[in-house]
Protein backbone atom coordinates (compact mmCIF):
# COMPACT_ATOMS: atom_id res chain seq x y z
CA UNK A 1 0.00 0.00 0.00
CA UNK A 2 1.40 3.14 -0.87
CA UNK A 3 1.00 6.24 1.36
CA UNK A 4 -0.08 9.16 -0.17
CA UNK A 5 1.32 12.29 1.09
CA UNK A 6 0.10 15.26 -0.97
CA UNK A 7 1.37 18.55 0.83
CA UNK A 8 -1.25 20.75 -0.80
CA UNK A 9 -4.01 18.32 0.96
CA UNK A 10 -2.01 17.71 4.60
CA UNK A 11 -3.17 18.61 7.27
CA UNK A 12 -0.94 18.96 10.49
CA UNK A 13 -3.19 18.53 13.50
CA UNK A 14 -1.65 20.64 16.86
CA UNK A 15 -2.66 17.82 19.06
CA UNK A 16 -2.49 19.87 22.62
CA UNK A 17 -3.21 15.85 24.62
CA UNK A 18 -1.50 13.06 23.22
CA UNK A 19 -4.86 11.19 23.78
CA UNK A 20 -7.06 13.51 23.27
CA UNK A 21 -7.75 14.24 19.40
CA UNK A 22 -8.30 17.83 18.91
CA UNK A 23 -10.70 20.06 21.30
CA UNK A 24 -13.11 21.89 19.97
CA UNK A 25 -11.07 24.96 19.25
CA UNK A 26 -8.05 22.91 18.43
CA UNK A 27 -6.34 24.93 15.27
CA UNK A 28 -5.51 23.13 11.87
CA UNK A 29 -2.54 23.89 10.14
CA UNK A 30 -3.39 23.72 6.18
CA UNK A 31 -0.40 23.84 4.13
CA UNK A 32 -1.19 26.68 1.60
CA UNK A 33 -3.90 27.95 4.06
CA UNK A 34 -2.80 29.20 6.90
CA UNK A 35 -4.82 28.52 9.88
CA UNK A 36 -8.24 27.34 10.35
CA UNK A 37 -10.43 26.04 13.24
CA UNK A 38 -11.49 22.33 13.10
CA UNK A 39 -15.10 23.42 13.42
CA UNK A 40 -14.59 25.18 10.42
CA UNK A 41 -13.18 22.31 8.17
CA UNK A 42 -15.07 19.10 7.13
CA UNK A 43 -17.63 21.49 5.07
CA UNK A 44 -16.89 19.15 1.24
CA UNK A 45 -15.21 16.68 -0.32
CA UNK A 46 -11.97 18.59 -1.13
CA UNK A 47 -11.68 18.81 2.81
CA UNK A 48 -12.86 15.48 3.80
CA UNK A 49 -9.99 14.24 1.48
CA UNK A 50 -7.59 16.72 3.13
CA UNK A 51 -8.91 14.73 6.46
CA UNK A 52 -8.33 11.20 5.35
CA UNK A 53 -4.52 12.18 4.05
CA UNK A 54 -4.25 13.39 7.36
CA UNK A 55 -5.14 9.96 8.75
CA UNK A 56 -2.80 8.53 6.95
CA UNK A 57 0.22 10.34 7.14
CA UNK A 58 1.27 9.11 10.73
CA UNK A 59 1.72 5.20 8.79
CA UNK A 60 5.14 7.60 7.65
CA UNK A 61 7.04 7.19 10.81
CA UNK A 62 7.68 3.63 10.32
CA UNK A 63 10.79 4.20 8.98
CA UNK A 64 10.43 8.02 8.43
CA UNK A 65 12.09 9.19 11.72
CA UNK A 66 15.03 8.66 13.29
CA UNK A 67 15.23 7.20 17.22
CA UNK A 68 10.82 7.16 17.37
CA UNK A 69 10.92 5.26 13.80
CA UNK A 70 9.31 1.81 14.86
CA UNK A 71 11.07 0.20 12.36
CA UNK A 72 14.58 1.09 13.97
CA UNK A 73 13.15 0.79 17.34
CA UNK A 74 11.33 -2.80 17.17
CA UNK A 75 14.86 -4.20 15.15
CA UNK A 76 17.27 -2.99 18.09
CA UNK A 77 15.24 -4.55 20.40
CA UNK A 78 15.00 -7.96 18.40
CA UNK A 79 17.99 -10.50 18.61
CA UNK A 80 18.88 -9.47 14.80
CA UNK A 81 20.74 -6.46 15.40
CA UNK A 82 22.81 -4.45 17.82
CA UNK A 83 21.64 0.21 17.69
CA UNK A 84 24.90 0.58 16.30
CA UNK A 85 25.03 4.57 15.39
CA UNK A 86 28.39 6.71 16.57
CA UNK A 87 28.25 5.53 19.92
CA UNK A 88 25.98 4.69 22.99
CA UNK A 89 24.84 7.88 22.91
CA UNK A 90 23.58 7.97 19.22
CA UNK A 91 19.83 7.68 19.23
CA UNK A 92 19.54 7.08 22.70
CA UNK A 93 16.22 6.06 22.33
CA UNK A 94 17.35 3.07 19.93
CA UNK A 95 20.44 2.21 22.09
CA UNK A 96 18.15 1.72 25.33
CA UNK A 97 15.96 -0.59 23.04
CA UNK A 98 18.86 -2.28 22.14
CA UNK A 99 20.11 -3.27 25.59
CA UNK A 100 17.14 -3.56 27.39
CA UNK A 101 17.87 -0.46 30.33
CA UNK A 102 14.30 0.97 28.49
CA UNK A 103 12.34 2.92 31.05
CA UNK A 104 9.40 5.45 30.96
CA UNK A 105 11.86 7.97 31.61
CA UNK A 106 14.01 7.46 28.12
CA UNK A 107 11.61 5.47 25.43
CA UNK A 108 11.14 7.72 22.82
CA UNK A 109 7.67 9.41 23.71
CA UNK A 110 6.83 10.50 19.65
CA UNK A 111 6.35 6.27 19.08
CA UNK A 112 3.45 6.10 21.22
CA UNK A 113 1.98 9.75 20.24
CA UNK A 114 2.71 9.44 16.70
CA UNK A 115 -0.10 6.32 16.82
CA UNK A 116 -2.24 8.06 18.85
CA UNK A 117 -2.40 10.90 16.75
CA UNK A 118 -2.98 8.87 13.98
CA UNK A 119 -5.99 7.38 15.88
CA UNK A 120 -6.67 10.74 17.24
CA UNK A 121 -7.21 11.51 13.34
CA UNK A 122 -9.20 8.82 12.28
CA UNK A 123 -11.56 9.65 15.03
CA UNK A 124 -12.09 12.97 14.25
CA UNK A 125 -13.07 11.55 10.66
CA UNK A 126 -15.26 8.84 11.88
CA UNK A 127 -17.31 11.54 13.75
CA UNK A 128 -17.38 15.06 10.66
CA UNK A 129 -18.07 12.31 7.97
CA UNK A 130 -21.61 11.78 8.20
CA UNK A 131 -22.21 15.85 8.44
CA UNK A 132 -19.93 16.24 5.20
CA UNK A 133 -22.25 17.00 1.87
CA UNK A 134 -20.44 14.93 -0.31
CA UNK A 135 -20.47 12.01 -2.98
CA UNK A 136 -22.23 8.96 -0.86
CA UNK A 137 -19.71 6.44 -2.03
CA UNK A 138 -16.61 8.36 -1.69
CA UNK A 139 -17.83 8.78 2.23
CA UNK A 140 -18.89 5.23 2.52
CA UNK A 141 -15.23 4.46 1.34
CA UNK A 142 -13.69 7.09 3.30
CA UNK A 143 -14.88 5.93 6.17
CA UNK A 144 -13.82 2.41 5.64
CA UNK A 145 -10.80 3.64 5.15
CA UNK A 146 -10.15 5.33 8.17
CA UNK A 147 -11.76 1.89 9.93
CA UNK A 148 -9.22 0.10 8.91
CA UNK A 149 -6.26 2.79 9.94
CA UNK A 150 -7.65 3.11 12.94
CA UNK A 151 -7.08 -1.18 13.20
CA UNK A 152 -3.53 -0.72 12.16
CA UNK A 153 -2.54 2.00 14.56
CA UNK A 154 -3.93 -0.40 17.50
CA UNK A 155 -2.58 -3.06 16.43
CA UNK A 156 0.17 -1.82 16.45
CA UNK A 157 -0.04 0.02 19.53
CA UNK A 158 -1.30 -3.28 21.51
CA UNK A 159 1.66 -5.17 20.78
CA UNK A 160 3.90 -2.82 21.91
CA UNK A 161 2.88 -1.21 24.83
CA UNK A 162 -0.30 -3.95 25.82
CA UNK A 163 -2.14 -1.96 28.33
CA UNK A 164 -3.49 0.78 26.53
CA UNK A 165 -6.23 3.11 26.41
CA UNK A 166 -9.18 2.32 24.00
CA UNK A 167 -10.26 5.93 22.20
CA UNK A 168 -13.45 6.07 19.43
CA UNK A 169 -14.08 9.63 19.86
CA UNK A 170 -12.77 12.94 20.75
CA UNK A 171 -11.84 13.96 24.06
CA UNK A 172 -12.37 17.01 25.94
CA UNK A 173 -10.21 18.85 28.36
CA UNK A 174 -12.03 17.36 30.69
CA UNK A 175 -12.37 13.66 29.71
CA UNK A 176 -8.59 13.56 30.14
CA UNK A 177 -8.71 13.04 33.38
CA UNK A 178 -10.60 10.30 33.36
CA UNK A 179 -8.90 7.96 30.57
CA UNK A 180 -8.43 4.34 31.36
CA UNK A 181 -6.73 1.67 30.17
CA UNK A 182 -8.89 -1.41 28.20
CA UNK A 183 -7.83 -4.98 28.71
CA UNK A 184 -5.92 -6.58 25.91
CA UNK A 185 -8.78 -8.52 24.95
CA UNK A 186 -10.89 -5.47 24.55
CA UNK A 187 -8.78 -3.32 22.37
CA UNK A 188 -8.48 -6.85 20.06
CA UNK A 189 -12.37 -7.18 20.03
CA UNK A 190 -12.37 -3.04 18.64
CA UNK A 191 -9.52 -3.74 16.28
CA UNK A 192 -11.40 -6.79 14.78
CA UNK A 193 -14.71 -5.11 14.46
CA UNK A 194 -13.43 -1.96 12.46
CA UNK A 195 -11.60 -4.23 10.37
CA UNK A 196 -14.71 -6.79 9.64
CA UNK A 197 -16.97 -3.81 9.03
CA UNK A 198 -14.16 -1.55 6.79
CA UNK A 199 -13.34 -4.38 4.24
CA UNK A 200 -16.92 -4.73 2.05
CA UNK A 201 -16.59 -0.86 1.84
CA UNK A 202 -13.21 -0.70 0.43
CA UNK A 203 -11.81 -1.16 -3.32
CA UNK A 204 -10.64 -4.92 -4.59
CA UNK A 205 -8.10 -2.88 -6.94
CA UNK A 206 -6.88 0.81 -7.20
CA UNK A 207 -5.94 3.00 -10.61
CA UNK A 208 -1.94 4.20 -10.52
CA UNK A 209 -2.82 7.81 -9.13
CA UNK A 210 -4.49 6.01 -5.60
CA UNK A 211 -1.85 3.54 -4.95
CA UNK A 212 -1.54 3.79 -0.99
CA UNK A 213 -5.25 3.53 -0.11
CA UNK A 214 -6.34 1.02 2.01
CA UNK A 215 -7.72 -2.27 -0.45
CA UNK A 216 -9.91 -4.90 0.73
CA UNK A 217 -6.73 -7.39 0.05
CA UNK A 218 -4.90 -5.00 2.22
CA UNK A 219 -7.76 -5.34 5.19
CA UNK A 220 -8.22 -8.62 4.74
CA UNK A 221 -4.24 -9.43 5.27
CA UNK A 222 -4.07 -7.20 8.39
CA UNK A 223 -7.07 -9.24 9.80
CA UNK A 224 -6.20 -12.33 9.22
CA UNK A 225 -2.55 -11.25 11.49
CA UNK A 226 -4.82 -9.60 13.78
CA UNK A 227 -6.97 -12.96 14.67
CA UNK A 228 -3.43 -15.03 14.82
CA UNK A 229 -2.15 -12.70 17.60
CA UNK A 230 -5.62 -12.92 19.11
CA UNK A 231 -5.06 -16.55 19.06
CA UNK A 232 -7.97 -17.43 16.51
CA UNK A 233 -6.00 -19.23 14.54
CA UNK A 234 -9.23 -20.83 12.82
CA UNK A 235 -10.38 -16.99 11.62
CA UNK A 236 -7.21 -16.33 10.84
CA UNK A 237 -6.77 -19.22 8.69
CA UNK A 238 -9.89 -18.22 6.53
CA UNK A 239 -8.77 -14.37 6.08
CA UNK A 240 -5.53 -15.40 4.94
CA UNK A 241 -6.42 -18.03 2.55
CA UNK A 242 -8.28 -15.51 1.00
CA UNK A 243 -5.36 -13.58 0.25
CA UNK A 244 -3.05 -16.05 -0.43
CA UNK A 245 -4.43 -18.23 -2.96
CA UNK A 246 -2.76 -21.11 -4.07
CA UNK A 247 0.53 -21.00 -2.58
CA UNK A 248 2.97 -20.38 -5.49
CA UNK A 249 0.08 -19.11 -8.09
CA UNK A 250 -1.75 -15.69 -8.14
CA UNK A 251 -4.36 -14.91 -5.66
CA UNK A 252 -7.87 -13.60 -6.42
CA UNK A 253 -6.65 -10.12 -5.38
CA UNK A 254 -3.56 -10.27 -7.64
CA UNK A 255 -0.82 -11.00 -4.82
CA UNK A 256 1.59 -13.28 -6.01
CA UNK A 257 5.42 -13.80 -4.95
CA UNK A 258 7.89 -11.74 -6.93
CA UNK A 259 10.20 -14.53 -9.28
CA UNK A 260 13.39 -13.81 -7.37
CA UNK A 261 13.69 -12.49 -3.45
CA UNK A 262 16.71 -9.77 -4.89
CA UNK A 263 13.49 -8.46 -6.92
CA UNK A 264 11.81 -7.30 -3.54
CA UNK A 265 14.86 -4.97 -2.50
CA UNK A 266 15.17 -3.17 -5.95
CA UNK A 267 14.01 0.49 -5.42
CA UNK A 268 12.26 0.75 -8.91
CA UNK A 269 10.02 -2.24 -7.82
CA UNK A 270 7.49 -0.50 -5.50
CA UNK A 271 3.62 -2.07 -5.31
CA UNK A 272 4.50 -5.05 -7.14
CA UNK A 273 2.91 -8.34 -7.45
CA UNK A 274 4.06 -9.37 -3.18
CA UNK A 275 3.01 -6.30 -1.59
CA UNK A 276 -0.19 -5.92 0.28
CA UNK A 277 0.24 -2.96 2.56
CA UNK A 278 3.58 -1.05 1.89
CA UNK A 279 4.82 2.79 2.52
CA UNK A 280 6.10 5.01 0.38
CA UNK A 281 8.39 7.58 0.64
CA UNK A 282 9.64 10.28 -1.54
CA UNK A 283 12.82 12.28 -2.40
CA UNK A 284 10.49 15.58 -3.04
CA UNK A 285 9.92 16.32 0.94
CA UNK A 286 13.25 18.97 1.12
CA UNK A 287 13.64 18.02 5.01
CA UNK A 288 16.39 19.18 6.41
CA UNK A 289 17.61 19.78 10.43
CA UNK A 290 15.29 23.01 10.17
CA UNK A 291 12.06 21.50 9.23
CA UNK A 292 12.25 18.07 10.00
CA UNK A 293 9.85 17.77 12.92
CA UNK A 294 7.50 20.24 11.23
CA UNK A 295 5.81 17.34 9.27
CA UNK A 296 7.98 17.92 5.76
CA UNK A 297 10.27 14.69 6.68
CA UNK A 298 8.22 13.00 3.70
CA UNK A 299 11.62 10.80 3.03
CA UNK A 300 12.76 7.41 4.27
CA UNK A 301 14.82 8.46 7.03
CA UNK A 302 16.14 5.07 8.07
CA UNK A 303 17.41 4.41 5.20
CA UNK A 304 19.98 6.70 5.83
CA UNK A 305 20.61 6.10 9.61
CA UNK A 306 20.96 2.12 8.29
CA UNK A 307 24.12 3.66 5.88
CA UNK A 308 27.08 2.41 6.58
CA UNK A 309 29.72 5.19 8.38
CA UNK A 310 31.97 6.96 6.13
CA UNK A 311 31.71 4.20 4.01
CA UNK A 312 33.74 4.86 0.32
CA UNK A 313 34.99 2.69 -2.14
CA UNK A 314 38.87 2.57 -2.74
CA UNK A 315 39.43 3.67 -6.63
CA UNK A 316 41.09 0.06 -7.67
CA UNK A 317 39.33 -0.16 -11.57
CA UNK A 318 37.56 -2.62 -9.54
CA UNK A 319 34.88 -0.70 -7.71
CA UNK A 320 32.38 -1.02 -9.94
CA UNK A 321 32.26 -5.13 -8.36
CA UNK A 322 31.07 -3.07 -4.92
CA UNK A 323 27.92 -1.18 -4.24
CA UNK A 324 28.46 2.51 -4.28
CA UNK A 325 26.31 2.71 -0.86
CA UNK A 326 26.13 6.45 0.77
CA UNK A 327 28.05 7.94 3.67
CA UNK A 328 25.54 6.45 6.20
CA UNK A 329 25.27 7.05 10.00
CA UNK A 330 25.97 3.57 10.99
CA UNK A 331 22.63 2.09 12.97
CA UNK A 332 21.28 -1.47 12.53
CA UNK A 333 24.35 -3.37 13.08
CA UNK A 334 23.85 -6.64 12.52
CA UNK A 335 24.16 -9.39 15.43
CA UNK A 336 26.47 -12.86 14.96
CA UNK A 337 23.60 -14.96 15.85
CA UNK A 338 21.42 -13.47 12.49
CA UNK A 339 24.65 -14.00 10.48
CA UNK A 340 24.94 -17.88 11.89
CA UNK A 341 21.40 -18.72 10.73
CA UNK A 342 21.52 -16.93 7.20
CA UNK A 343 25.52 -17.38 6.30
CA UNK A 344 24.43 -20.10 4.03
CA UNK A 345 20.96 -19.34 2.63
CA UNK A 346 20.62 -17.08 -0.61
CA UNK A 347 18.78 -14.33 0.74
CA UNK A 348 21.74 -13.57 2.51
CA UNK A 349 23.11 -11.59 -0.39
CA UNK A 350 20.14 -9.47 -0.32
CA UNK A 351 19.95 -8.82 3.46
CA UNK A 352 23.27 -8.71 4.77
CA UNK A 353 26.48 -6.82 3.43
CA UNK A 354 30.18 -8.26 4.89
CA UNK A 355 31.87 -4.72 5.29
CA UNK A 356 34.71 -6.21 7.34
CA UNK A 357 35.60 -8.60 4.38
CA UNK A 358 35.55 -5.73 1.50
CA UNK A 359 37.57 -3.45 4.23
CA UNK A 360 39.96 -6.29 4.97
CA UNK A 361 42.23 -5.97 8.04
CA UNK A 362 41.30 -1.57 8.39
CA UNK A 363 41.13 1.01 6.41
CA UNK A 364 44.98 1.15 5.20
CA UNK A 365 44.88 -2.68 4.35
CA UNK A 366 46.36 -2.80 0.85
CA UNK A 367 43.52 -5.53 -0.06
CA UNK A 368 40.89 -4.03 1.13
CA UNK A 369 38.21 -2.65 -1.54
CA UNK A 370 36.67 0.03 0.71
CA UNK A 371 36.77 2.21 3.84
CA UNK A 372 34.63 2.95 6.69
CA UNK A 373 34.72 3.56 10.38
CA UNK A 374 33.27 1.31 12.84
CA UNK A 375 29.75 1.72 14.54
CA UNK A 376 29.14 0.98 18.03
CA UNK A 377 29.04 -2.42 18.85
CA UNK A 378 30.52 -2.72 15.44
CA UNK A 379 30.04 -6.45 14.12
CA UNK A 380 31.44 -5.63 10.47
CA UNK A 381 28.36 -7.00 8.53
CA UNK A 382 25.68 -4.37 7.59
CA UNK A 383 21.55 -4.41 7.05
CA UNK A 384 20.79 -4.11 3.40
CA UNK A 385 17.60 -4.68 2.36
CA UNK A 386 16.66 -0.61 2.35
CA UNK A 387 20.07 0.10 1.71
CA UNK A 388 20.18 4.16 0.00
CA UNK A 389 23.21 4.40 -2.94
CA UNK A 390 24.75 7.72 -4.16
CA UNK A 391 22.46 7.17 -6.73
CA UNK A 392 19.50 7.62 -4.70
CA UNK A 393 20.47 11.37 -3.34
CA UNK A 394 18.37 14.01 -4.24
CA UNK A 395 20.94 17.40 -4.97
CA UNK A 396 20.84 19.89 -2.51
CA UNK A 397 19.52 16.86 -0.10
CA UNK A 398 22.09 14.38 1.08
CA UNK A 399 20.22 12.86 3.53
CA UNK A 400 16.60 12.80 5.10
CA UNK A 401 14.76 12.50 1.66
CA UNK A 402 15.21 9.11 0.01
CA UNK A 403 11.99 7.82 -1.83
CA UNK A 404 12.45 3.95 -0.99
CA UNK A 405 9.83 1.96 0.15
CA UNK A 406 9.14 -0.19 2.76
CA UNK A 407 6.76 -3.30 3.42
CA UNK A 408 4.43 -3.81 6.03
CA UNK A 409 3.01 -6.86 5.06
CA UNK A 410 3.89 -8.91 1.94
CA UNK A 411 2.92 -11.92 0.58
CA UNK A 412 5.62 -14.47 2.06
CA UNK A 413 4.44 -13.09 5.55
CA UNK A 414 0.92 -14.11 4.92
CA UNK A 415 2.31 -17.39 3.30
CA UNK A 416 3.70 -18.09 6.67
CA UNK A 417 1.38 -16.52 8.94
CA UNK A 418 -1.33 -18.93 7.70
CA UNK A 419 0.71 -21.89 7.55
CA UNK A 420 1.17 -21.33 11.38
CA UNK A 421 -2.29 -20.64 11.67
CA UNK A 422 -3.09 -24.26 10.28
CA UNK A 423 -0.98 -25.25 12.89
CA UNK A 424 2.18 -26.20 11.04
CA UNK A 425 0.46 -29.23 9.92
CA UNK A 426 -1.41 -30.80 6.15
CA UNK A 427 -0.94 -30.44 2.94
CA UNK A 428 -1.68 -26.77 2.80
CA UNK A 429 0.85 -25.63 5.45
CA UNK A 430 2.91 -27.45 3.42
CA UNK A 431 2.63 -26.08 0.05
CA UNK A 432 2.97 -22.87 1.61
CA UNK A 433 6.03 -23.26 3.37
CA UNK A 434 7.35 -24.89 0.17
CA UNK A 435 6.30 -22.19 -1.89
CA UNK A 436 8.31 -19.29 0.42
CA UNK A 437 11.97 -21.90 -0.03
CA UNK A 438 11.38 -22.50 -3.88
CA UNK A 439 11.03 -18.68 -3.98
CA UNK A 440 14.03 -18.29 -2.07
CA UNK A 441 16.52 -21.28 -3.77
CA UNK A 442 15.93 -23.75 -1.37
CA UNK A 443 14.87 -27.16 -1.24
CA UNK A 444 11.68 -28.76 1.02
CA UNK A 445 11.83 -28.97 4.91
CA UNK A 446 9.01 -30.80 6.54
CA UNK A 447 6.74 -28.57 7.89
CA UNK A 448 6.21 -27.91 11.75
CA UNK A 449 5.72 -24.69 13.89
CA UNK A 450 9.61 -24.36 14.27
CA UNK A 451 9.99 -24.64 10.41
CA UNK A 452 7.56 -21.70 10.18
CA UNK A 453 9.33 -19.70 12.45
CA UNK A 454 12.47 -19.93 11.26
CA UNK A 455 11.75 -19.56 7.84
CA UNK A 456 10.34 -16.20 9.10
CA UNK A 457 13.56 -15.00 11.07
CA UNK A 458 15.44 -15.80 7.42
CA UNK A 459 12.88 -14.25 4.85
CA UNK A 460 12.21 -11.13 6.86
CA UNK A 461 14.95 -10.25 8.75
CA UNK A 462 15.12 -6.55 9.85
CA UNK A 463 11.35 -5.87 7.82
CA UNK A 464 9.82 -4.95 11.89
CA UNK A 465 8.44 -8.76 12.36
CA UNK A 466 11.07 -10.40 14.72
CA UNK A 467 10.49 -8.83 18.32
CA UNK A 468 6.79 -9.58 17.75
CA UNK A 469 7.55 -13.05 16.84
CA UNK A 470 9.54 -13.65 19.86
CA UNK A 471 7.21 -12.41 22.39
CA UNK A 472 4.17 -13.94 21.22
CA UNK A 473 5.39 -17.56 20.69
CA UNK A 474 6.76 -17.20 23.77
CA UNK A 475 10.89 -17.10 23.18
CA UNK A 476 11.73 -13.69 23.63
CA UNK A 477 13.30 -14.54 27.10
CA UNK A 478 15.49 -17.48 25.86
CA UNK A 479 16.47 -15.66 22.42
CA UNK A 480 17.17 -12.16 23.85
CA UNK A 481 18.67 -12.98 27.19
CA UNK A 482 21.88 -11.93 25.98
CA UNK A 483 20.72 -8.22 25.41
CA UNK A 484 19.39 -8.04 28.80
CA UNK A 485 15.78 -9.08 28.52
CA UNK A 486 13.55 -9.85 31.42
CA UNK A 487 10.87 -12.16 31.37
CA UNK A 488 7.10 -10.71 33.08
CA UNK A 489 8.32 -7.21 32.20
CA UNK A 490 9.77 -6.55 28.99
CA UNK A 491 7.10 -8.05 26.57
CA UNK A 492 5.48 -4.71 26.64
CA UNK A 493 7.32 -1.54 26.11
CA UNK A 494 6.78 1.16 28.97
CA UNK A 495 4.72 4.07 28.78
CA UNK A 496 6.56 7.08 28.45
CA UNK A 497 6.02 9.14 31.61
CA UNK A 498 4.90 11.90 29.44
CA UNK A 499 1.72 10.25 29.36
CA UNK A 500 0.95 10.57 32.89
CA UNK A 501 0.20 13.54 33.09
CA UNK A 502 -3.36 14.18 35.02
CA UNK A 503 -4.64 10.65 33.82
CA UNK A 504 -5.31 7.90 35.31
CA UNK A 505 -3.01 5.36 33.19
CA UNK A 506 -1.56 2.92 35.06
CA UNK A 507 2.56 1.87 34.17
CA UNK A 508 3.14 -1.92 32.40
CA UNK A 509 4.47 -4.25 34.94
CA UNK A 510 8.24 -3.97 35.72
CA UNK A 511 8.64 -0.49 35.02
CA UNK A 512 8.50 2.34 37.95
CA UNK A 513 5.37 4.18 37.96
Amino acid sequence: MKLIRFKQSFIAFGVLLTLGACDTDEKLEVKGDGVVYEDNFYRNETEAYSGLVAAYDKLGKFAGAMENAPLLFLNSASDDFFAGGGGSDDQPGLQVASNYTVSPANIPPAIWADYYKGVARCNIMLIKLPGIPMDTAKKIRFAAEVKALRAYYYFDLVRMFKNIPLILTQLTKDEIPLVMQAKPEDVYVQIEKDLNEAIPDLPMTLPPAELGRFTKGAATALLGKVYLYDNKKTQAAVELAKVNGTPGGTSSYGYKLMPAFADLWNHANKFNTESIFEITYTDKSNADWGNFERGDDEGNVAAQLMGIRDYSRKPKGIDALLPNYINGWGFMVVTPQLVAVLKDDPRYASTIFNAAAARGVDNDDVNGLITYKDSYQETGYHFIKYAAFNADIKPGNPFLNFGINTYIIRLADTYLLEAEALGGTGARAQALLDAVRLRAGLTAVPVSIPAILAERRLELAGEGHRWFDLVRTGEAAAKLAFKGFQANKNEAFPIPYSEFNNTKIVQNTGYPQ
